[in-house]
């Protein structure tokens, strides 16, 4: 069971807490304030790889700042959520600690971080950004395979489009367990972490704010999307998985996710791609309008 921690608890560097549910409110609101373009800064998002990333929580000086670690194992802090962030970002270069996930606006508001510091592009955890509309609509001969495959799907199958409610919860993990047997062993070292995640997301989806829909073929969940909203002008598709024996399926529920949820959005972050050669070429194909870049920083 995990601890119940008190968000106001939040120890002074270099001690940590761990990341726990009760956080939501105090990291929402620093979201709120900080509207961010990376995907990794929702609290969904964190709560939900807390495991995967070891997600702690300190105050370095009066600034609000989450560590973490890579799957490599290399330990790191996020960009500080508040306070007097170059102060904060001084102390933590003097230990030599990584900043991960540092996009270009951020290091352009903070240009006393650039001295005596090594800055390098991380292209495998680059977010795509997406038109909402586009991907909604899948307009004109650019997305002219992607209507082909869905057109093949719908003429072959019955199937809904619904949004995702907690009568769909049973069906989602079980269609889940079927996805990761057919994977197993044959995808990247994150994969299991990332199927926890999601089955944990599908259980707290309320709790946590998240929405999406599902696909239910011959009455069966065969496909299901679950995201949030990033920023004000920005949804968020954390979760996508559908069955791969059904052609076309992927698809259709990629596009009725754009479709049916965060609708008021203009954009879509899809997250990045892990450095995977078919989830990267999949995102591309669906023409991103930006890969909003990510940088790790340390001191030389």
């Amino acid at each position: 069971m995990e601890t119940k921690e008190d968000p106001m608890d939040i120890p002074l560097y270099p001690e940590r807490r761990a990341l726990g549910l009760a956080d939501k409110p105090i990291l929402d609101a620093a979201f709120s304030l900080l509207q961010p373009r990376i995907s990794e800064f929702t609290f969904a998002n964190l709560y939900l790889f807390r495991k995967a990333h070891h997600y702690e929580l300190s105050m370095v000086k009066d600034a609000l700042v989450v560590f973490g670690r890579g799957y490599d194992g290399e330990e790191y802090f996020l960009p500080p959520l508040s306070g007097e962030i170059n102060g904060a970002l001084a102390e933590l270069f003097d230990d030599y600690l990584a900043l991960y996930g540092a996009d270009e606006q951020f290091l352009n508001g903070f240009p006393s971080i650039r001295n005596n510091l090594e800055i390098n592009e991380d292209r495998d955890s680059f977010d795509y950004l997406y038109l909402r509309q586009e991907l909604a609509e899948l307009p004109g001969n650019r997305f002219h395979k992607k209507k082909n495959r869905i057109n093949y799907f719908t003429r072959r199958h019955e199937y809904r489009i619904e949004p995702f409610a907690s009568k769909h919860l049973e069906g989602a993990l079980r269609f889940l367990d079927e996805w990761l047997r057919v994977r197993s062993g044959i995808e990247s070292p994150s994969m299991m972490l990332e199927v926890e995640a999601s089955a944990e997301a599908l259980g707290m989806a309320p709790e946590l704010g998240l929405e999406g829909v599902v696909a239910l073929v011959e009455g069966e969940v065969r496909a299901f999307v679950l995201g949030e909203k990033l920023n004000d002008v920005t949804s968020l598709c954390h979760f996508e998985k559908a069955d791969p024996f059904l052609d076309g399926l992927y698809q259709l529920i990629d596009r009725e996710f754009c479709r049916l949820c965060f609708a008021d959005s203009i954009y879509v972050n899809r997250e990045q791609d892990l450095g995977e050669p078919n989830l990267r070429a999949s995102k591309l194909s669906y023409h991103p309008v930006e890969l909003v870049k990510k940088f790790r920083v340390r001191k030389k």
